[in-house]
């Protein structure tokens, strides 16, 4: 069934969901539970979705789904009405978008990859449902107001720079793969102490859980629904919010407000600022934090090379990133990171 794929440039589409007149919602769902023919599920998953309208970037593998997804008002029901009748998925939580201030997709795309989640796990011992315990935004709160809990923040470095928890603990990277032995590494000794694993909707701290249990951590928590479903649950129950700045979100949104206050600053200038673009030069693309006058004063561009190159119509446009890293701070902040 190759032929289930969009057939509609990228340009077309964004032109036709720039001229919808109804509401979308975004969302995003995940579990981790066997998929037997993961190639048969997605393209089953294309035709239903594609149907309803739905536009976003699904992950499925044998190990579970993750989705993000933007769907019409009214297909949200019946949205809802085909994901929870999916056999594995009863019950799952449906988490939906803190903030809706501008489209999230414009295309669906569903892939089938080895894991919804890269890890570099290959221990066969691993079981990924001995997973921690889950916490609600009321215990997470109760539980964070014991000075001896330890919390982990389980997203990218430039995720964290913008926001995170109080009182969490970085884990600088790029990728989760990364994470996991360092999370290890920076926890040895510290193995008896109640420590709480979080992210952005779950399904990262969900995996890190089970493998921290796995490596002989006790008393290992998860944040149910992630910083998400945390700020839904605060909001409806007048419950005090814990954190601080701005939440990434993988999507058109680029991110979404929880917390008072910026806690980052302009990469180029240092004024506060929490912001996260993409450079405007299609051969760089580097992702960065980038206040109103720098985008101005540099075009948009992450440094005044590429700012130059976006103005010459000729082959220094597509020259590529050119190695630079300007922005990597990853191996920075790890260097600097306070010990729990």
């Amino acid at each position: 069934m190759a032929f289930l794929h969009n057939r509609i440039s990228r340009k077309e589409l964004r032109q036709r969901l720039e001229s919808e007149t109804e509401p979308r919602l975004t969302a995003s769902f995940y579990r981790y539970f066997a998929v037997s023919d993961p190639g048969k599920f997605r393209d089953d998953w294309y035709l239903a979705l594609h149907g309803m309208r739905v536009l976003g970037r699904i992950y499925v593998a044998r190990e579970g789904i993750n989705a993000q997804i933007s769907v019409p008002v009214s297909q949200w029901e019946t949205l809802g009405e085909f994901v929870l009748g999916t056999p594995g998925l009863e019950g799952l939580l449906l988490n939906r978008a803190v903030q809706e201030s501008q489209p999230s997709f414009w295309v669906l795309t569903i892939k089938v990859r080895k894991k919804i989640v890269a890890d570099g796990i290959d221990d066969p011992s691993f079981d990924i449902s001995q997973k921690g315990l889950y916490l609600d935004a009321q215990q997470f709160n109760q539980l964070t107001d014991d000075p001896g809990t330890i919390v982990v923040d389980m997203r990218n470095h430039y995720e964290y720079e913008v926001g995170h928890f109080e009182g969490a603990l970085e884990l600088p990277s790029d990728t989760f793969r990364e994470q996991l032995p360092l999370a290890v590494e920076l926890l040895f000794g510290k193995e008896e102490r109640p420590l709480i694993m979080y992210c952005t909707g779950g399904i990262r701290c969900e995996k890190a859980s089970a493998y921290l249990r796995h490596r002989g951590f006790q008393q290992v928590y998860h944040l149910e629904g992630g910083i998400i479903g945390y700020a839904h649950e605060v909001r409806e129950k007048n419950l005090r919010n814990k954190f601080l700045g701005r939440n990434f979100v993988f999507d058109g949104r680029m991110g979404e407000r929880i917390g008072e206050g910026i806690i980052a600053r302009c990469h180029q200038c240092g004024a506060p600022c929490d912001r996260h673009v993409n450079c405007a030069l299609d051969g760089c693309h580097l992702l960065f934090i980038q206040c109103e006058s720098c985008a101005r004063q540099y075009s948009g561009c992450c440094s005044l090379s590429c700012a130059a190159s976006l103005r010459d119509p000729g082959s220094a446009r597509k020259a590529g990133r050119r190695g630079h890293r300007i922005f990597h701070k990853a191996k920075q902040r790890l260097e600097s990171l306070p010990k729990p």
